[in-house]
């Protein structure tokens, strides 16, 4: 197994399903805690409240969504090499965070320096761990997961 840039990455199906476990699936729009509209596997995009969708709508927007963060995390990680798991990491990660917070964030100048500090940047994700400025256990084993996984730590099944 080998890095490869970033800028050729695209989320793997297994980071989609990660996602989806983590975020869990709602038919009708809600508050995620914090004041944010989302529906379906954690879709927040355009979603006001009395918004309603399916399942299969869910699934097909959360691989969009999926695919539009894995382009954005390509974008701020630019030519830096990473192996498949640590790029899932960083998309799972950032589906929950938002582009903005990730591409602004100390984990990304760490995976940016030279040599990039590969180990400093998967114990950033544990920092994530607050909404509303309060930790949230939820989100404690979501960071928990995607750090086994940026490590290669991670089991599945």
């Amino acid at each position: 197994m080998r890095r490869t840039t970033a800028a050729a990455m695209s989320a793997s199906a297994l980071i989609v399903g990660m996602i989806a476990l983590h975020e869990g699936y709602r038919g009708e729009a809600y508050d995620d805690g914090v004041g944010v509209q989302t529906i379906g596997f954690g879709s927040t995009a355009g979603v006001k409240r009395g918004d309603r969708t399916d399942p299969v709508r869910a699934v097909q927007r959360l691989a969009a969504d999926a695919t539009r963060v894995s382009q954005a995390v390509a974008r701020c990680v630019g030519e830096v090499p990473l192996y498949q798991h640590e790029f899932d990491a960083y998309v799972s990660l950032t589906y929950n965070i938002g582009v903005n917070a990730f591409c602004g964030s100390t984990l990304v100048k760490k995976l940016r320096s030279t040599p990039p500090g590969y180990a400093e940047a998967c114990r950033e994700i544990l920092r994530w761990n607050k909404a509303g400025g309060r930790v949230q256990n939820g989100l404690v084993r979501r960071r928990e997961a995607e750090y086994a996984l940026c490590v290669g730590t991670a089991r599945v099944g």
